[in-house]
């Protein structure tokens, strides 16, 4: 992977496991020559993970809806700052500029990128690693309810692999690095579906 979007919330939990790992996510892809597409923020888990890839030197391109600049919360220290009209357009662009995505802890946003992600996963509009940093077991539950999806019917059991998780990112990469794309929806047979 030569560029990895991560996905993370804009706050800083209380709880400073949450912030101290994504500046560590960021330093981590730095150090392996793996560029970071994020969301442009200064704030939160989002300025952390910046942070952490500029110490150390690495690429750093953000993504931002331009009423984000106007509010004063983009990142103006990063390698490119890409500013666009919508949220549709920062989505896409992730997916243009990346091949490959981490979610980290978030909110609705962060949920947003990572079902769009599986979504277009599943259609074929891309066919890089989707990967889950459980921190502090954050996705405990989103991951039961994932494996629950599948159990009623509603992700097929090819497409049940494409979410990678794991707590520990040297994991989680190396997981990433072997992804192999399940067959996109578009591309199976009737009775398959």
């Amino acid at each position: 992977m030569k560029r990895v979007a991560v996905y993370c919330g804009s706050a800083s939990p209380a709880d400073p496991i949450y912030v101290h790992t994504a500046r560590n996510v960021g330093r981590a892809l730095a150090e392996r020559g793996i560029g970071l597409v994020y969301g442009g923020g200064k704030l939160g888990l989002m300025g952390a993970v910046a942070d952490g890839a500029i110490e150390a030197g690495g690429e750093v391109i953000g993504v931002i809806p331009q009423a984000l600049v106007r509010a004063e919360v983009a990142h103006l220290e990063l390698s490119e700052l890409h500013i666009v009209d919508t949220m549709h357009e920062r989505k896409a662009r992730f997916t243009e500029l990346a091949d490959g995505f981490i979610n980290l802890p978030g909110g609705t946003g962060t949920m947003d990128e990572l079902w769009e992600a599986m979504s277009w996963a599943q259609l074929g509009y891309h066919t890089d690693p989707i990967g889950l940093l459980n921190v502090a077991g954050y996705y405990d539950k989103l991951i039961d309810f994932w494996h629950h999806m599948g159990q009623v019917g509603f992700v097929r059991p090819q497409h049940q692999q494409m979410l990678l998780v794991s707590d520990d990112l040297d994991v989680l990469l190396t997981l990433m690095d072997a992804h192999e794309p399940a067959v996109p929806i578009i591309h199976m047979k009737r009775e398959d579906l």
